[in-house]
């Protein structure tokens, strides 16, 4: 046994970081079918052909009869459909005629394909981030990753969160030997670990740099829930990161702005931007968020994280133009 163990190779970081991916990819595959539904359902594939076979996304909101306020979450929805070659720029068939028989095929793909009214097509078609979520509630009676939902199905609830425990956690220790630079010098920091109150990433930090003084701004129930140990240098404070952020060399902030709107990351980072000292400093803002990458091989991944994001919270995944354009409205310099 001991010499079977010795032979087993240990995965690169690369390795399980494409490991990761290729997980995502398939938990989150049933929104390309949901989010083709939603085109079909909307006349996509007619309006871009009576346009001229090529139509940006703001041409097609007179066409389609939507509100220009719901022209993001379009822009979202086309992104990801070409990338699964399932583009909805197809010309439609002829409609029934004298001498032209019914050859539309919509019929059958709406048949065929998951219902999305509770998902992607109630987001487009009500223009809200948390329309999916609000319709959830009113089906069920409970909200997915709310204690309204454990009070309902505690099983659930409590897979459903663990579920997400797995998924903001993955690759910490990747990071911290992949960016191990990124932290050396810190004095102080402040570690945001939003409303489910995951403190991981902080203690991880100060486990790995015994000499950063931790501030970790979390909800009241795990402040009254939190015990000392490790002889960790972490502070907890309840707060708003709207209107409260604990002065520091440096703020982090892991998988949060995907949750919020562009106008909210704006002032959440705004906020930290007040309470850093300057970049001669020492002051820095870590995010660790998702990039898209337009160009690399997690493409689809990431476009389909977006997709879900859109069905399940306010907020979504950016590219570099999109991360660019917030943190120059928050003030910051490049």
């Amino acid at each position: 046994m001991a010499s079977q163990a010795s032979n087993v190779v240990r995965p690169s970081d690369a390795e399980l970081l494409q490991a990761q991916a290729d997980l995502w990819w398939v938990s989150l595959s049933y929104l390309t079918p949901m989010s083709l539904r939603c085109a079909v359902e909307l006349g996509i594939p007619t309006a871009i052909h009576r346009h001229g076979r090529a139509a940006s996304p703001t041409d097609l909101i007179p066409a389609l009869s939507l509100p220009s306020a719901k022209l993001p979450f379009l822009r979202r929805l086309l992104r990801l459909l070409p990338v699964r070659a399932c583009s909805p720029s197809t010309r439609p068939r002829r409609r029934r005629g004298a001498h032209q028989p019914h050859l539309s095929g919509a019929r059958l793909y709406l048949d065929a394909l998951p219902r999305s009214g509770d998902g992607v097509g109630r987001v487009v078609q009500e223009g809200r981030g948390d329309a999916a979520i609000r319709g959830a509630g009113e089906l069920h009676g409970a909200t997915l990753f709310q204690e309204s939902l454990e009070s309902l199905d505690a099983d659930f609830h409590n897979m459903a969160n663990e579920d997400m425990d797995a998924h903001d956690n993955f690759g910490i220790e990747i990071a911290l030997r992949e960016f191990r630079d990124l932290f050396e010098g810190i004095q102080s920091m402040t570690y945001f670990c939003g409303t489910s109150g995951d403190d991981k990433f902080a203690r991880a930090i100060v486990k790995a740099f015994p000499h950063i003084k931790c501030t970790v701004l979390a909800p009241p129930k795990m402040i009254g829930a939190t015990k000392p140990d490790d002889g960790a240098m972490i502070n907890y404070v309840e707060g708003d990161m709207f209107n409260f952020i604990p002065p520091a060399q440096t703020v982090a902030l892991k998988l949060v702005l995907h949750h919020w709107t562009d106008e909210d990351c704006v002032k959440i980072l705004a906020q930290c931007r007040k309470v850093i000292p300057s970049r001669e400093d020492g002051g820095k803002v870590i995010i660790g968020d998702i990039l898209i990458d337009h160009s690399g091989p997690m493409l689809e991944t990431h476009l389909l994280m977006d997709i879900g994001m859109m069905t399940m919270t306010k907020g979504r995944q950016r590219d570099e133009n999109e991360w660019r354009d917030i943190f120059m409205k928050a003030g910051f310099s490049d």
